[in-house]
């Protein structure tokens, strides 16, 4: 499949939102709320918690209904941008556009999560000693792999630039 084709990014994004709704199924069914089960002792958990704020739990506190809208909003306007800078920029590479589909793929799958139950499903808990990273999500990841992605991508077009 040519990187070109809008498929490309569809199949990335339709791969992530599988990958992550199946996991939170699976944690939803395996795991009681807040229910911690060690991996790797002293560095990594599964557990069960909701977030009904973005992402470390910013607006957690705001009413249902504002938030509910504001983040709604906020992904179609994200997804609105993907599909814009996909059109502008298929040609730069697989980077740019594997960045693309995933994160619209864990913007999709988060967004089904706020749908659905007003909440998003976290469950993968790093840590080291008594100090802990938020708490988050395979769609979570995949948004944060896709922008390291984009990132990756303007350096190399910059470092290109520069040569030239």
């Amino acid at each position: 499949m040519s990187i070109r084709t809008p498929l490309y990014p569809l199949a990335i994004a339709a791969a992530v939102v599988i990958i992550d709704q199946l996991s939170k199924l699976w944690i939803m069914t395996a795991f009681r709320p807040f229910e911690i089960k060690p991996v790797i002792p002293g560095l990594f958990n599964l557990i069960f918690i909701t977030n009904t704020g973005a992402a470390f739990g910013m607006l957690a506190g705001e009413q249902t209904l504002w938030r509910q809208l504001f983040f709604g909003t906020v992904a179609v306007i994200a997804l609105v941008v993907l599909v814009y800078a996909f059109r502008q920029y298929r040609d730069r590479g697989i980077l740019y556009v594997t960045g693309i589909g995933l994160v619209a793929g864990g913007a999709v799958g988060n967004l089904i999560d706020r749908v659905r139950f007003g909440h998003v499903v976290d469950f993968l808990d790093f840590f080291i000693g008594r100090y802990h990273w938020p708490a988050f999500n395979a769609a979570d990841s995949a948004i944060t792999i896709g922008v390291g992605l984009f990132l990756l991508a303007t350096l190399g077009d910059d470092q290109e630039e520069t040569s030239k």
